[in-house]
């Protein structure tokens, strides 16, 4: 069983809880999203802004999302609530809480759809639907993939059911052990297609694409990039890592973990890279640059194409849905949470609240590919509007609130006494850099996301 402080359950241990915050952070865009952008834009050049920013935006903000769920110890919203009360803040400031748990709701609801295309090519990669086609007959498979709305509702609903089954066991039994078994399989996994990587594809051609030092190719847009991406793929601001930090025990280094938590999560998005691009350059044709497609099209021909490709195919996409899957465990428990605190409803009953209704959700995105794919509001289907909506306008902002409650209205006295701030060197440079640097660069993110998408 897991240590209980006060009323409220908490991971066995450190590395628990860094292994469920690490499963939170690494999803779909560690898989393919990262090595793109970083190949795309000088390769190390790219991957050195990165990580400056990982140091700069990322960091600083989780370590103070961590820090709210711990002083807290309940779900994003009753924890804000907790917080506020202590220090006796504007009630308004409680919105942050339940701003969270709607981006987790409208993350999950089109990312169990997507993970449910993953889910739907294991048998098809099992039983060589891909062998020997061209990159014209993949097209097809996965146009006709998206055109069968039925069959897009079955793999949504299995994805969705997965989750469920671990956030109804609770936080030692579901988010716990998932945690413990999830993420090594996917380091197994992703160790396996390294190997395979390194003996039949062309290894030196992927490693100069991620990390040839092209400064010439490192715009101010790639920068932007960089700084976006550093604060996205943490999982920030979408309630979950507040979730976690409320289960974390109060003798843990919230610091320190979340430093491993951002090593882990850019070694595997590094790892990925080096997965995936020797395959695609081993055959020729394959645009590296594809980005989804080059899940769902373009890699499977590489597959079709290579020895054992049924199984190293097979496998690639068995470590996209255990990515997927790890991500929206986190996205599902700050609602759940919340609905066991506040409404009395025992686990079973809140998470399958929760899920049925994100899942109806989710059904407007299925339908966003067929029936309703020419219904379009300012240019934008029903997945594109939620796609927007939380990509480009509520995850930066919520982030940005994130920095400016912890930074300007929280004590300082709080994130000292969580942090062990009166015996840290590092605390001063946490504060200045929450307070000054992570609002200016969210801010950044927020005005040039909107203004891409409008310009």
């Amino acid at each position: 069983m897991s240590s209980v402080e006060g009323d409220v359950p908490t991971w066995r241990g450190r590395w628990t809880f860094i292994m469920a915050a690490t499963g939170s952070a690494v999803g779909l865009g560690n898989i393919w999203k990262f090595p793109y952008i970083a190949g795309e834009n000088g390769g190390g050049a790219f991957v050195l802004v990165y990580l400056a920013c990982i140091l700069l935006v990322g960091i600083p903000v989780m370590v103070a999302e961590v820090m709210l769920g711990r002083r807290g110890r309940h779900s994003p919203v009753n924890s804000m609530r907790a917080v506020i009360t202590e220090v006796g803040a504007r009630p308004y400031w409680q919105g942050l809480g339940w701003l969270g748990w709607l981006i987790a709701v409208l993350v999950l609801s089109f990312y169990s759809v997507i993970a449910g295309w993953a889910l739907a090519y294991i048998p098809e990669m099992a039983t060589g639907a891909f062998q020997g086609v061209n990159p014209q007959a993949t097209k097809d498979i996965f146009d006709t993939m998206l055109q069968d709305r039925n069959r897009l509702i079955l793999w949504h609903t299995v994805f969705m059911v997965m989750t469920v089954v671990v956030v109804t066991a609770g936080v030692t039994r579901g988010l716990g052990a998932a945690a413990r078994v999830l993420m090594p399989a996917l380091f197994v996994l992703l160790i396996i297609l390294l190997i395979f990587s390194y003996w039949h594809g062309d290894f030196s051609r992927g490693l100069s694409f991620l990390f040839s030092f092209d400064v010439s190719k490192l715009t101010l847009r790639g920068v932007l990039e960089a700084l976006g991406h550093a604060f996205f793929t943490l999982s920030l601001g979408v309630g979950a890592i507040m979730a976690y930090g409320a289960y974390m025990p109060a003798d843990v280094s919230i610091g320190k973990t979340v430093l491993t938590v951002a090593l882990l999560d850019t070694v595997v998005a590094l790892m990925a890279g080096m997965a995936i691009f020797p395959i695609v350059f081993a055959h020729g044709g394959i645009d590296p640059g594809a980005g989804p497609a080059l899940l769902f099209v373009t890699l499977p021909v590489a597959f079709g194409a290579m020895q054992a490709g049924i199984l190293i195919g097979g496998l690639f996409f068995i470590l996209v849905v255990i990515a997927a899957w790890s991500s929206a465990i986190s996205l599902l428990e700050p609602g759940v949470a919340w609905l066991a605190e506040n409404k009395g409803f025992n686990r079973f009953t809140a998470t399958l609240l929760l899920a049925t209704a994100t899942w109806a959700l989710g059904l407007g995105t299925v339908l966003s590919f067929n029936d309703w794919a020419g219904y379009k509001v300012a240019g934008m289907t029903f997945f594109d509007g939620i796609d927007f909506l939380t990509s480009r306008v509520l995850l930066p902002l919520s982030g940005l609130l994130i920095a400016l409650f912890v930074g300007w209205v929280l004590t300082p006295t709080v994130s000292k006494d969580e942090l062990n701030g009166e015996q840290s060197a590092a605390w001063p440079v946490w504060y200045w850099v929450l307070r000054y640097i992570c609002p200016a660069a969210i801010g950044v993110v927020l005005v040039m996301g909107l203004y891409d998408s409008f310009a």
